[in-house]
C-alpha cells in the first residue's frame, strides 16, 4: 500500500478477532512507532506491548473500577464522559477487546512527552493500515495516569517509576468478514487548511 493511501484510509477498529497478531506485523508496527519523530530526537518513549489475555483484563477492571469512582459535568470531555458513565453501567472494556494494547510511556518532566508519544502512535496506525491490521487510539490510559491502582500496576508490568502513560492504542484483526479494517474515508469536516 502507498503511503498516503495508507494514511488517507486509516480508519478506527472497534470490533477485533480473537487471533492474536502476527509476530512479524506486530514488530514492523512498533518498529515504525520507534522511527517516529522526537524532539531534539531525544528518543524516550517507552512501549509496554501487552499481548497477554490476563494482564488486558486487569487493566480493564482497574480502569473501570477507577472511572466508576469519577463524577461529570457540562465541561467533562465528552469522550470522557462516556468512559465515566459506562464504567458506572458496568461492563466498560476500553481496549474493545483486541488482542494488542500498545501503551506508549515517557518521562513525566520531559515537555514533549505527549507530542513524541502521539507521533509515535500515528506511525504505529498508519503502519498498521498498510499491514492489514485495525487499530484505534486509546485515550483512557492517558486520562487514568495518575491513578494510584492503575500506576502501580503498570509499574509491576515495567513502566518506570518517572513515566507516565502519554498515548496508547490497539491492535488486531478487524472482526470484518475478510478480516481487513473499514478503509472507506469519512468526510472531511473539519481541520481547515489555510494556504499563504
Amino acid at each position: 500500500m502507498e503511503t498516503c493511501e495508507a494514511i488517507i484510509t486509516r480508519r478506527s477498529t472497534r470490533k477485533y478477532m480473537a487471533d492474536t497478531v502476527d509476530t512479524e506485523k506486530l514488530q514492523k508496527v512498533i518498529e515504525a512507532g520507534r522511527y517516529a519523530p522526537s524532539g531534539g530526537n531525544n528518543q524516550t518513549n517507552h512501549f509496554l506491548v501487552i499481548q497477554s489475555a490476563e494482564v488486558l483484563n486487569k487493566l480493564v477492571v482497574l480502569a473501570e473500577t477507577a472511572f466508576a469512582k469519577m463524577e461529570t459535568n457540562e465541561n467533562t470531555y465528552p469522550s470522557l464522559r462516556n468512559s465515566i458513565l459506562a464504567s458506572k453501567k458496568g461492563g466498560y472494556v476500553f481496549t474493545y477487546r483486541a488482542p494488542v494494547l500498545i501503551i506508549v510511556a515517557n518521562r513525566k518532566d520531559y515537555g514533549n512527552n505527549m507530542a513524541d508519544s502521539v507521533a509515535a502512535i500515528e506511525n504505529m496506525m498508519i503502519a498498521a493500515n498498510a499491514l492489514d491490521l485495525g487499530s484505534c487510539y486509546i485515550n483512557q490510559l492517558y486520562w487514568l495516569n495518575e491513578e494510584p491502582s492503575l500506576l502501580a500496576y503498570l509499574r509491576s508490568l515495567g513502566l518506570k517509576e518517572n513515566e507516565r502513560v502519554y498515548a496508547s492504542m490497539v491492535l488486531g484483526r478487524a472482526a470484518t468478514k475478510d478480516g481487513l479494517p473499514d478503509r472507506i474515508p469519512l468526510e472531511r469536516k473539519g481541520n481547515e487548511a489555510t494556504f499563504i
